[in-house]
């Protein structure tokens, strides 16, 4: 990838909305060929979409926690992730290495709605967990 495609990802990854004459701007570039080099980005899958930074607080989602899972019989299908995959409270997951085999990121609302997810997590894909509660987020 060029600097230029690098750098025009830096500056979307900080401000998805920024427009193509301020990217054009930043970049010392003219606006169509800021906007013909976002198009390509998108196009070669390099930028897969844009989202909304959101407050979760505001959402009544204050609680953020690590869910580490691992299957109670390592010989079943791996098919974790589309198990889970529906649940609303998820908000990512990850293959790891190392003695779990995912870590969840969820969002909730209360301490009893973080238990009843994890039973719903353990009763839908069949494993066991390990939770870590989220004190405060620096920066993300």
């Amino acid at each position: 990838m060029e600097d230029l495609d690098r750098r025009i990802v830096d500056l979307l990854r900080a401000d998805g909305r920024m427009s193509y004459t301020d990217l054009g701007k930043a970049m010392g570039l003219s606006t169509s060929a800021v906007h013909q080099r976002v198009r390509r980005l998108e196009e070669r899958g390099v930028i897969k979409g844009y989202a909304a930074i959101v407050d979760n607080a505001a959402l009544d989602l204050p609680l953020t926690a690590f869910v580490s899972i691992t299957p109670l019989d390592p010989a079943a299908p791996d098919d974790i992730p589309d198990r889970l995959r529906e649940m609303s409270e998820l908000e990512a997951c990850h293959s790891v290495a190392g003695s779990e085999n995912y870590i969840l990121k969820v969002r909730v609302g209360a301490p009893g709605d973080l238990e009843d997810l994890l039973a719903r997590i353990r009763g839908r894909a069949n494993v066991a967990t390990r939770t870590t509660v989220v004190l405060s987020t620096p920066w993300e």
